[in-house]
């Protein structure tokens, strides 16, 4: 039977090392994913603060998404998460 995946959320979350982030979901698969070459891309504005260790590993799980910032500054949809492409 095939997943619905507009159900998968983000349970859990933790810091690996460099850019790296151990996501848990609710129905149990784990990934640990690289946002390093995301990073990479941005070249300036607010987002770019994120691109210190300091600031990224600062982030929350928000009614099931990573969310970076109070205002939910840097979020990727959970689809990509899930399948470990980050765009």
């Amino acid at each position: 039977m095939k997943q619905n995946i507009s159900l998968i959320e983000v349970k859990e979350a933790h810091y690996v090392d460099g850019y790296r982030l151990f996501i848990g979901f609710n129905n149990g698969k784990n990934r640990i994913i690289d946002f390093k070459p995301f990073l990479d891309t941005i070249q300036g504005g607010y987002l770019r603060k994120y691109k210190k260790t300091e600031h990224f590993k600062n982030f929350n799980i928000d009614s099931g998404n990573l969310v970076w910032g109070k205002d939910w500054d840097l979020i990727f949809p959970v689809t990509q998460l899930y399948s470990g492409k980050i765009k």
